[in-house]
């Protein structure tokens, strides 16, 4: 994916244009141990630009990556499962930047649906979907803890995973991935630690993961990707003291 949007500072901002775009359109691309095929680096960067609201960027790498390997509808499915972790009000304006995006690529909307759940099945699909990524103690985890607030774990079943991770469009390891960049962009670190162990459990695995984070990093900065290696480290280190107390 080539990043056009990089050549409107020639003139105005010669010096960092030559900084920046020799950097992260080059250096940053081809560092060996960290390459990603277009596909998952074009919906990473996408989803980590939903996440640190980078809405004006967003547009023009979304008009890059339509033009490479990146569907309609795996745009969309991005946008969509935003709302779950960003908010309808941080994600509205990328709806409609989307949309517009697409019509005037000449795409017709709306895409293709994809819900595979009912306002029935949503919740105990929802919920297997949770135990498929987080293991079996997920399993109706819904119907766990304080009454207070257990409708909350009821509508992550129901609603997080039912309503969105149930859908087609994109498997699993994609779903996993795209929500790592909105937590890593985000800088939620509790939310970010638990969806690496969910990475992992769908097989995106630590060099992967370290992959994706360092191919954003031009888009969120430092701090927040330092941090985010750092939860890496973390839950691995975590997941090797847990297998070695079982032993």
């Amino acid at each position: 994916m080539r990043n056009n949007y990089l050549s409107r500072f020639q003139t105005t901002d010669p010096e960092f244009y030559q900084l920046f775009e020799a950097f992260a359109e080059h250096e940053a691309v081809k560092e060996p141990e960290v390459m990603l095929d277009e596909k998952n680096r074009c919906l990473a960067i996408l989803a980590t630009l939903l996440g640190c609201q980078g809405i004006d960027l967003y547009k023009d790498v979304l008009r890059e990556a339509l033009k490479q390997d990146i569907s309609p509808v795996e745009v969309k499915e991005t946008v969509y499962q935003a709302v779950a972790y960003l908010g309808i009000g941080r994600v509205y304006p990328f709806l409609k930047a989307t949309n517009d995006v697409l019509t005037d690529m000449g795409i017709a909307l709306p895409t293709a649906g994809q819900a595979t759940t009912t306002p029935e099945t949503r919740l105990e699909q929802g919920s297997q979907a949770q135990a498929d990524i987080f293991g079996s103690d997920w399993k109706d985890f819904y119907k766990s803890g304080p009454v207070e607030t257990r409708h909350m774990n009821r509508w992550l079943a129901a609603n997080c995973f039912g309503d969105y991770y149930t859908r087609n469009g994109l498997d699993k390891k994609l779903r996993e991935m795209i929500t790592f960049c909105f937590l890593s962009a985000q800088g939620t670190e509790p939310q970010l630690k638990g969806h690496i162990n969910g990475n992992f459990s769908v097989g995106n695995d630590k060099a992967f993961l370290i992959a994706v984070a360092s191919q954003c990093m031009p888009y969120i900065g430092y701090p927040r990707t330092l941090n985010t290696l750092r939860c890496i480290n973390e839950v691995v280190k975590e997941n090797e003291e847990n297998a070695g107390g079982a032993k």
